[in-house]
């Protein structure tokens, strides 16, 4: 499977992002992750619409939106209005709507004209078996390696496990679904989550502190 680094502005800086935008797709990066937190769901909160709007004049990399927000269900149109190519919705966030969501998401088409891809995440206290079921209807799997809301943390060992553990599973079924992780990654541990079957991973300071090119190119390079 195609192995994606995907740069969470969350660690950007706000001041020049356009800038900072452009260095990490020069770097190489096809991916912007755009986390949206509400203050409810989790306790921190991000940023929105504006934001991803004006993000989406700077690049036509994919928008990767993570949303750690309650009742995802009531944005989807207004994310894709925005810029949004995927988005990626906390299970835990909605568990009795888990599947009408997924549906919603492709169903609904991004500025580019295609039905966005859609994505369900899971936190580290929650186990695999809670996305199992909805595992061929999705083209992403995202397994927090953080508790979401807040950037720079630790990753969490253990959840490199649940990967492994959810890659054995898609594989027995037959599934391509990607796997992405989020929290905590930087190049003493890029590789091991890879080898775990990760193929789309998240980093945010690791990618925006210091040279975002040289950043960029390292991480991708680790992938591989």
């Amino acid at each position: 499977m195609e192995k994606i680094l995907a740069p969470s502005i969350l660690a950007a800086d706000f001041t020049v992002l356009g800038e900072q935008i452009k260095e990490a797709s020069e770097g190489g990066a096809p991916y912007l992750h755009v986390d949206v937190m509400d203050g409810m769901f989790v306790p921190s909160i991000s940023f929105g619409m504006p934001v991803m709007v004006s993000a989406r004049k700077c690049t036509d990399m994919f928008f990767d939106v993570h949303v750690m927000i309650e009742k995802p269900d009531r944005y989807i149109e207004t994310f894709a209005e925005c810029g949004a190519d995927g988005i990626t919705f906390h299970v835990e966030a909605d568990p009795g709507n888990v599947g009408e969501i997924i549906r919603h998401i492709h169903e609904t088409k991004s500025l580019k004209g295609v039905p966005l891809k859609a994505g369900i995440a899971i936190k580290p206290g929650t186990p695999i078996s809670a996305v199992m079921p909805y595992a061929a209807d999705v083209d992403v799997i995202m397994v927090m390696t953080v508790e979401p809301g807040f950037g720079g943390q630790k990753l969490i060992p253990e959840t490199i496990d649940k990967v492994r553990a959810l890659r054995a599973f898609l594989d027995s079924e037959g599934l391509a679904v990607d796997i992405e992780v989020d929290g905590g990654i930087s190049s003493s541990n890029i590789e091991n989550i890879v080898k775990a079957g990760a193929n789309v991973v998240v980093a945010g300071s690791s990618v925006f502190k210091g040279d975002i090119k040289a950043n960029v190119s390292e991480l991708i390079g680790l992938m591989r």
